[in-house]
């Protein structure tokens, strides 16, 4: 005992390391609105910034939401082996920067990440030497799914129904994730979430 406490200095209860806490779901499930406000409470997170070739969104910002790349730009990425995983949705890619997580991880510090259902199956299969929680988020039925993407006001009747077909089987893979989050009321889901960020951080074993 050294009188600062029962555990060694730099260990948690999970461990050496930090936990990548990996948050997917269909488009229009809410996911940056829960993570946003989970990461304004916690200040132990620290986000996972996406890069995408698709067109920025009217309010995101370069840095913040997304690294907005031209192809060229993610091709070099995947060249360079940069991207820890790395997916196409809807014609346009997504990849997730190995140094925003890896780097992050091995200073002990938890990483939040939202990523696309493909690639946060593919981080878990990364072989990570830290723990990976992967968390399924869904809003309460289709038909506020389908009113959530048209709100936005981006995509045309067309486009809205690509989405929900591709929501459809995205959804089918919620049995190979660990958690599930319903986001019907924005409180309650990150609620929902910070739980499971909470009983992660307390898991002394991991099967």
């Amino acid at each position: 005992m050294t009188g600062r406490g029962f555990l060694p200095e730099g260990w948690g209860v999970q461990g050496e390391g930090g936990i990548a806490f990996v948050v997917t779901g269909p488009s229009g499930a809410g996911k940056s609105s829960v993570i946003g406000e989970l990461l304004r409470r916690d200040g132990r997170l620290s986000f996972s910034v996406s890069a995408t070739t698709r067109p920025r969104r009217p309010g995101e910002v370069h840095g913040r939401d997304y690294y907005f790349l031209s192809e060229e730009e993610f091709d070099g990425l995947i060249q360079r082996g940069e991207l820890l995983e790395w997916t196409e949705y809807q014609g346009h890619r997504y990849g997730t920067p190995r140094s925003q997580v890896v780097d992050v991880l091995a200073q002990g510090r938890d990483v939040l990440l939202n990523v696309e259902v493909r690639g946060a199956l593919a981080i878990a299969r990364a072989g990570l030497p830290y723990p990976v929680v992967l968390v399924f988020m869904i809003p309460p039925t289709w038909e506020e799914l389908a009113a959530r993407i048209r709100a936005r006001g981006t995509e045309s009747e067309k486009a809205l129904d690509a989405r929900l077909a591709i929501a459809r089987e995205e959804v089918r893979h919620i049995p190979e994730f660990h958690y599930l989050v319903v986001n019907d009321r924005l409180e309650e889901a990150v609620r929902q979430l910070e739980a499971i960020v909470i009983a992660e951080r307390r898991r002394i074993t991991r099967c």
